[in-house]
């Protein structure tokens, strides 16, 4: 009999993750829609779509395992499934991480204003290494990806043939595993792309709270909008920086503490989702474009309503 407590974080995990759902597969198509339009995209388009596309995926992926892995705990702990979620979802969630960074670093060396050589080389580089930067992802995402592989298929293997190392249990072997293999290369391979968020992350905050301060100062009145306009981004940057290190947190702990009690499960999950499904909607809202869409979006029912009332007969 599930608990009160249980089913609520149920019902508010789904509730979360259909919202990210849908925001990640609004920006997939408006940017899809702009390519197939233009057929080009702006380098910041062009992580965003992916970063959105990733999200997406990992969101739908994540709901079937997490549904599963609750109602089939035995048979996830003792068959193939670990194994085929975990193809999925670890290419997937190493990808996102991936292009958040990046778009954390094409923010920064677009927006800062630094005159280091290396800074400027990438300032005047930097379109045509995208393209680059997401190849790479996708590649250190599969390389990841068959590293946690080859873990899942000793632990089926083990369960298959009871080969436990000396006469331990199956669950000992496990927990064996998942410390000594599974926490280490999750660790090392969100702390890389983290990392780099971090530093860009601090870096342009640092570039624009040093303009902010320029323009405050030489400012006759705080309402002047280049100020609320620096504000409002700077806001935009730490709330993106907060969230980021709370899903990379949550990932380290999960992955650290594996097998929360039944009753703690869903609450968890919401936190390890919480940016992937609020993320989006900050870029939705900060971007023109994106913005405009949802704008008409939400005006088209009145619109429908509007049109159908100015062509009936009177």
């Amino acid at each position: 009999m599930l608990g009160s407590l249980t089913i609520f974080a149920m019902v508010l995990y789904v509730l979360l993750c259909s919202l990210g759902i849908t925001a990640n597969g609004f920006i997939v198509v408006v940017l899809g829609r702009e390519y197939v339009r233009c057929h080009r995209l702006s380098p910041c388009d062009m992580i965003l779509i992916s970063l959105g596309a990733s999200r997406f995926c990992l969101q739908g992926v994540g709901m079937m395992h997490n549904f599963y892995y609750f109602l089939h705990h035995l048979q996830y702990s003792k068959g193939p499934a670990r194994q085929y979620f975990g193809i999925y979802w670890d290419f997937l969630n190493t990808a996102t991480f991936w292009f958040a960074t990046w778009l954390s670093v094409l923010f920064c060396v677009k927006i800062a204003n630094f005159t280091h050589p290396i800074f400027l080389w990438l300032k005047w580089r930097v379109k045509g290494l995208v393209p680059w930067f997401l190849l790479f992802s996708l590649l250190i995402s599969f390389i990841i990806t068959m590293l946690f592989f080859a873990g899942n298929n000793v632990l089926y293997q083990a369960f298959l043939y009871g080969t436990f190392l000396r006469n331990i249990t199956l669950f000992g072997f496990t927990r064996k595993i998942e410390f000594h293999y599974f926490f280490p290369l999750k660790l090392i391979s969100l702390s890389i792309p983290s990392s780099l968020f971090v530093v860009s992350m601090v870096l342009l905050i640092t570039s624009l709270q040093r303009h902010f301060w320029k323009m405050q100062h030489n400012a006759n009145s705080a309402q002047d909008p280049r100020i609320q306009a620096h504000t409002r981004a700077l806001k935009l940057l730490v709330s993106f920086l907060l969230l980021y290190g709370l899903s990379f947190m949550s990932f380290v702990i999960d992955a650290a503490f594996s097998g929360f009690g039944s009753i703690w499960y869903w609450p968890w999950q919401i936190v390890i989702y919480l940016c992937t499904s609020v993320h989006p909607f900050f870029f939705i809202l900060g971007n023109s474009q994106l913005a405009g869409a949802l704008m008409k979006l939400l005006l088209l029912p009145k619109t429908f309503w509007k049109d159908k009332e100015t062509s009936s007969p009177t």
